[in-house]
């Protein structure tokens, strides 16, 4: 079994692992316990793999609500117990099997090289080993070594899209379809609003018939989101007229690339083999939370003495003026951009 709660891009950076180690381990029945958004993530990356859901903090809160997940799981019979969190969680299921006699492992999370990447005095930039490199040393440690081979969740010509409401049969032979989530959890990760809707513009002058699919779901992004779609044709609020994390998910995987900061988005469309143009602030990638398969050359970040200052991005700046996001031009974003779709119609030619 393999224990994965926390947010959505955490979870999603956990499929390439278990696509992996469901195919090279084909006799092994795998079961992943996350929360309920997740399930699309495993429902059909193969026959092995099954889910589970569990709220933690409303079903099974606290320790009498942990000890009843615990019965739960135990009634399944699993022989070893995977905890891919290692938090309070987590580690008092884990110790819970470990009582029981059960074979299990946790990630190691690298705090110590975490800490001199983020320190304001002797900063040591160096790249920490990536989530994904986290993952596999569990599963070895438990008797499964992993060797990544993860393309996409979908076949190479992507998701249906027959299955998406009428109107994305429209756009069809409108092209590029650019997807862009502006939006992230933290100040310290979002690109500045008005400096974002630059890009849209200069996008929407460089292809004009392009589509610009908009991701993001809450109250703010609505309202930004509503005024792009007015301004500009070439915008799709896509989150708004999509059916939940599934269809978002097919759409993706017919983007040419998608504009992301450090966040969610970035990491589902890495899982739909989609190319990302991502943007770093506070965050850096070489905290290890890269998307899979993304290159290094489609990051967009400034260099700046006091980066990266946090590894999630929820720190307050230390500078008091989040430079490193306000200081990125619109026109490096849409030069990456470009470079991707170059790159592309480069490759379609061979």
């Amino acid at each position: 079994m393999i224990i994965r709660f926390s947010a959505l891009g955490d979870v999603a950076m956990t499929v390439p692992v278990v696509y992996s180690l469901a195919r090279q381990y084909p006799h092994v029945r795998i079961t992943v316990l996350s929360k309920a958004f997740a399930r699309p993530f495993f429902e059909n990356i193969a026959p092995n793999v099954g889910f589970m859901e569990a709220d933690v903090k409303k079903e099974y809160h606290g320790v009498k609500g942990l000890n009843t997940l615990y019965r739960r799981l135990t009634a399944k019979k699993f022989t070893a117990i995977a905890d891919l969190h290692n938090v309070i969680r987590s580690s008092y299921l884990r110790a819970r099997f470990n009582l029981g006699r059960y074979h299990a492992a946790h990630i190691n999370k690298h705090r110590k090289g975490k800490r001199k990447l983020t320190a304001v005095n002797n900063k040591v930039l160096e790249q920490q080993p990536t989530s994904f490199q986290n993952y596999c040393d569990v599963f070895a440690q438990l008797g499964y070594p992993v060797t990544l081979d993860f393309q996409s969740i979908f076949p190479p010509e992507g998701g249906d899209l027959s299955v998406l409401p009428e109107v994305f049969q429209s756009f069809e032979g409108q092209e590029p379809w650019i997807g862009v989530a502006p939006f992230a959890a933290h100040e310290g990760k979002i690109y500045p609003i008005k400096l974002m809707e630059q890009v849209i513009s200069q996008l929407a002058e460089r292809y004009p018939k392009c589509k610009l699919f908009l991701f993001g779901g809450g109250k703010q992004e609505m309202a930004v989101f509503d005024d792009w779609c007015v301004r500009y044709p070439q915008c799709q609020h896509a989150s708004k007229l999509l059916n939940g994390l599934g269809q978002e998910l097919i759409l993706m995987s017919h983007l040419q690339v998608m504009i992301s900061m450090d966040s969610g988005n970035m990491h589902l469309a890495s899982l739909t083999g989609t190319p990302v143009v991502s943007v770093w602030g506070a965050t850096h990638p070489y905290g290890g939370f890269m998307g899979w398969g993304q290159r290094p050359e489609d990051v967009v970040q400034i260099d700046l003495s006091c980066r990266p200052c946090s590894i999630y991005g929820n720190k307050t700046c230390m500078r008091g003026d989040y430079a490193c996001m306000h200081n990125i031009p619109p026109e490096q974003i849409v030069s990456h951009v470009a470079a991707v779709l170059s790159r592309q119609a480069y490759h379609s030619t061979l």
